[in-house]
């Protein structure tokens, strides 16, 4: 089964278009399953479609071969490129390629008819390969684990979030909502019922993709000393990072730390969210906070199962995800002042500033600090983001309405 992912309709805006449409994400996500619900569109449409996977090395060689040998093989397959309508050619991992950019330049400034939608795992490698030669012929979507929206509908489990739920839609989302707290957001996972392989099912891509791919990418010596490293970040998911304390932790140089926070970074698998201030250069100077992208993922990672009972910096992580994919990740701050007053989450929504704080029971959500923000900035609109305790007050919002 091909469900459509939200992002799938910004995409088709940008699918006649002559620019080269890449997928930037972490593995498993759900990449490939974006591509094949486009190719599978775009034949019922009946357009002529190729999909390549450069996993396949022997995929990978023809197209290392340069552009006349993947013409060639195009022709081969039936997908004779022609003047008076596109081909549609779907390359999945484009990072395995020795030379993208020269690739996907040739392509995009010879061979208008060839419309190309391309996929990569990781965005540090594909900025190290991609070079200032493709600005301007490339339209870049990252794609993201499971948006709960998006959940419901893996589950297919109908919501209108248009229309005012009544008291047993809210118990029954409020349930729904804990089990993607408890088990994150990855499509595969999600479409398992069993706790026992949901939990394999995360272990194997933290064996197989998120070590892995790190490993490669970083040239990792110590692998115990990483190792450690991702279990300490996945323990502090919502917390203010400390290299030092880290390097110290992990018998890491301070810069390996650094480096390896970087690569962890660029390859989706967390977010360094930064302090807001109008100042930038003393919002830059400032500590950022970790998250990780799925909850599922940083509690395999630090509690080695899925509790069944959901913890206070696992829902924030959680709710973050959410605010990602909702706003983007360079909209999402936190804001805290040197006399510790905090506020969880600052989020930007184009001319708006709207302060947010999380909490799992919304009685136990403290408005001071937000007050004292709103004040300053001169600002009205917040938000108090909870599960339970619901007392419908200003301000108060459940993690789906974000």
């Amino acid at each position: 089964m091909l469900y459509k992912r939200k992002i799938v309709d910004e995409i088709l805006k940008f699918i006649a278009l002559e620019e080269i449409i890449v997928l930037h994400g972490a593995r498993q996500v759900g990449k490939t399953h974006i591509m094949l619900w486009l190719e599978n569109y775009l034949k019922n449409k009946k357009e002529d479609v190729y999909y390549i996977d450069l996993e396949d090395s022997r995929n990978k060689k023809i197209l290392d071969a340069g552009v006349d040998e993947f013409i060639g093989h195009l022709r081969a397959e039936g997908h004779a490129p022609q003047t008076d309508r596109k081909t549609y050619v779907f390359i999945d991992e484009i990072q395995y390629l020795k030379n993208p950019s020269e690739f996907l330049k040739l392509i995009a400034d010879h061979h208008k008819n060839i419309k190309l939608i391309i996929s990569g795992s990781s965005s540090f490698e594909i900025k190290t390969k991609f070079k200032d030669s493709l600005v301007g012929r490339t339209i870049n979507f990252e794609i993201f684990n499971l948006s709960f929206a998006e959940y419901l509908l893996f589950k297919e489990y109908y919501y209108d979030p248009g229309a005012k739920a009544n008291e047993k839609k809210q118990a029954e989302l409020k349930s729904i909502f804990k089990e993607y707290i408890l088990c994150g957001g990855y499509p595969k996972v999600a479409l398992i019922n069993e706790i026992e392989l949901k939990e394999k099912r995360l272990q194997q891509i933290i064996d197989t993709y998120v070590k892995k791919d790190i490993k490669e990418l970083a040239n990792i010596d110590n692998i115990e000393s990483f190792n450690k490293l991702l279990e300490i970040l996945a323990s502090q998911s919502g917390q203010l990072v400390n290299v030092k304390e880290l390097s110290n932790t992990c018998n890491l140089s301070a810069p390996t730390v650094e480096k390896y926070l970087f690569i962890l970074e660029q390859t989706y698998i967390i977010k360094l969210v930064r302090p807001y201030s109008k100042n930038i250069r003393s919002e830059l100077s400032k500590t950022p906070k970790i998250f990780f992208y799925d909850s599922g993922l940083m509690q395999m990672l630090w509690l080695k199962g899925l509790p069944k009972e959901i913890i206070g910096q696992v829902f924030e992580t959680s709710v973050f995800s959410e605010l990602v994919k909702k706003y983007g990740r360079e909209n999402i701050y936190y804001w805290r002042t040197k006399d510790k007053k905090e506020i969880d989450f600052i989020i930007k929504d184009k001319n708006r500033i709207i302060p947010a704080e999380v909490k799992i029971n919304f009685n136990k959500a403290g408005l001071s600090a937000i007050r004292y923000f709103l004040e300053n900035y001169q600002l009205s609109e917040y938000r108090i983001i909870g599960l339970d305790g619901y007392e419908l007050k200003t301000g108060q919002i459940y993690p789906w309405e974000v």
